[in-house]
């Protein structure tokens, strides 16, 4: 399968090199909520709100630029129309399907705790709010990262 050029090798640099930041973004707001609950602080507009809608944000645009990369690469949506779902290796299958399948629900749980935290009020329960559902969103992401490409 021919990816579409620049076009694409410049996409795909985005979405690679993006998600450092967003990752590293992502677990300071998980880690900023394990500390907050843990240690009864009062959440903050100035900290605790930057750090939670930074990550939301930034989570948002990652998914996005990851959209269009699974339009415009073969080894997205092109690979299930060429080979079929039957005919993915596991490599290709977690690029084609899983990859962008559990981000897709990460960035749901993300969401949702974002809309949640809001709604309350005491500082403790915002707190546990953002970590947990930061935190599954963070823990799905890790798990289907490509590491094998990725990191090469």
């Amino acid at each position: 399968m021919e990816d579409y050029g620049l076009a694409h090798q410049w996409i795909l640099a985005l979405h690679s090199y993006f998600a450092y930041v967003v990752l590293a973004v992502l677990f300071l707001a998980v880690a900023n909520g394990i500390l907050g609950w843990t240690g009864n602080k009062d959440f903050t507009l100035r900290k605790d709100f930057r750090i939670s809608l930074f990550a939301l944000i930034l989570s948002h645009l990652q998914l996005l630029v990851g959209l269009v990369l699974y339009f415009v690469s073969s080894n997205g949506l092109n690979a299930i129309k060429t080979l079929g779902m039957g005919g993915l290796n596991s490599a290709s299958r977690l690029l084609a399907v899983e990859h962008p399948f559990i981000n897709i629900i990460a960035i749901v749980f993300i969401t949702v705790g974002w809309s949640k935290h809001k709604k309350v009020l005491e500082g403790k329960r915002k707190f546990k709010t953002i970590t947990i559902f930061y935190g599954l969103g963070l823990i799905l992401i890790l798990s289907r990262i490509p590491w094998a490409q990725w990191l090469n």
